[in-house]
């Protein structure tokens, strides 16, 4: 199976992180030292376990058989001041757009947005100090060495956002998987019933001179989405990080400006900030639309945001649409 039919957003592990090792309590002896002073080492740092982004990953496919893990612990101290060596780090690879939160608590821990990106998700116990630390004036036989922290354990959550230039947004249906075929190498699963989109499908759109540009089928949105009705929050939680969504609406739908407007809402219920976002509205479906209906459709739609008229299969409007796109991306950013 394809990587694409298994993308994976969101994994529940259980980590620990590596015990320090403890600190050596032990004194100088040797043929000409009967009786020396204190030379225990101290132990070893317990194994981190460490995020990193990598721009290659789209899913968290990879760790679905992450279970357990567990980070080694640190060794002992031993003699001769002889620190113990630290316990091995385990670095677990994320795609970019990862959040690291704490089942518990819920709190997020981490999250990683860029590519070799390391975050230090849950640190290893400290090490021990050996006897020679405690070695004072008065006391020059100290019997006392430290024992090494324990490392950090509970049930943690890796949680993907998409992190596409594009959302698409729409009603199940609305052509958003046909577009995102035609315009992008993506090869989504078409069919005319609802939610045919469960997870979201990526695709890069090759744009003039080699430039390109990543767009995300987001699974199809309906009222009640905010509440978590349908896909409700699992489909909400991709737009976050999308720089610009266009809004899909087909050119035979009973009320376009009531599409549009219930779209908008269900986004304004989950997070008022991604009305904050620049907005595009593609009419899907016009290949049988003379000039007459494609002018009654626009006087339905809002006048203060860009539409276009599409039809995918017919190839029509496409390249209009890929550089509204493309300016929409690429406008200066304003103070």
């Amino acid at each position: 199976m394809s990587e694409k039919n298994n993308f994976i957003d969101y994994i529940r592990i259980f980590c620990r992180s590596g015990h320090g090792g403890a600190g050596s309590r032990h004194f100088l002896r040797n043929k000409l030292t009967a009786k020396g002073g204190p030379d225990g080492g101290d132990g070893g740092r317990g194994g981190h376990i460490i995020l990193r982004g990598n721009a290659q990953l789209w899913t968290l496919l990879h760790l679905r058989f992450y279970k357990n893990v567990l980070a080694q612990n640190g060794e002992n101290g031993s003699k001769n001041n002889c620190t113990g060596k630290d316990g091995e780090d385990i670095i677990i690879e994320v795609p970019l757009g990862t959040i690291a939160r704490d089942e518990e608590t819920r709190l997020i821990e981490a999250e990683i947005l860029e590519d070799k990106q390391e975050i230090v998700w849950l640190k290893g116990g400290r090490g021990g100090l050996g006897n020679q630390h405690f070695a004072t004036p008065t006391n020059q036989v100290p019997e006392h060495a430290q024992p090494g922290e324990e490392g950090v354990e509970g049930w943690k959550q890796l949680e993907l956002k998409v992190l596409a230039d594009v959302g698409l947004v729409g009603f199940p249906n609305a052509g958003k998987s046909t577009l995102l075929s035609v315009i992008t190498a993506a090869k989504p699963k078409i069919a005319n019933y609802a939610f045919t989109t469960l997870k979201p499908q990526l695709g890069m759109v090759d744009y003039r001179d080699g430039k390109s540009f990543c767009v995300a089928d987001l699974p199809g949105i309906i009222e009640g989405a905010a509440e978590g009705k349908g896909l409700g929050h699992r489909f909400l939680r991709h737009i976050e990080r999308n720089s610009c969504l266009l809004f899909v609406i087909p050119a035979d739908s009973n009320n376009h400006k009531n599409e549009f407007e219930i779209l908008v809402n269900e986004l304004k219920e989950y997070n008022p900030e991604l009305l904050q976002k620049d907005f595009l509205i593609a009419v899907s479906k016009t290949d049988m639309l003379d000039e007459e209906l494609k002018n009654e459709i626009s006087k339905e739609l809002p006048n203060n945001i860009p539409h276009i008229f599409i039809s995918s299969i017919m190839q029509q409007g496409l390249t209009e649409l890929k550089d509204a796109l493309w300016k929409i991306l690429n406008k200066p950013a304003t103070l």
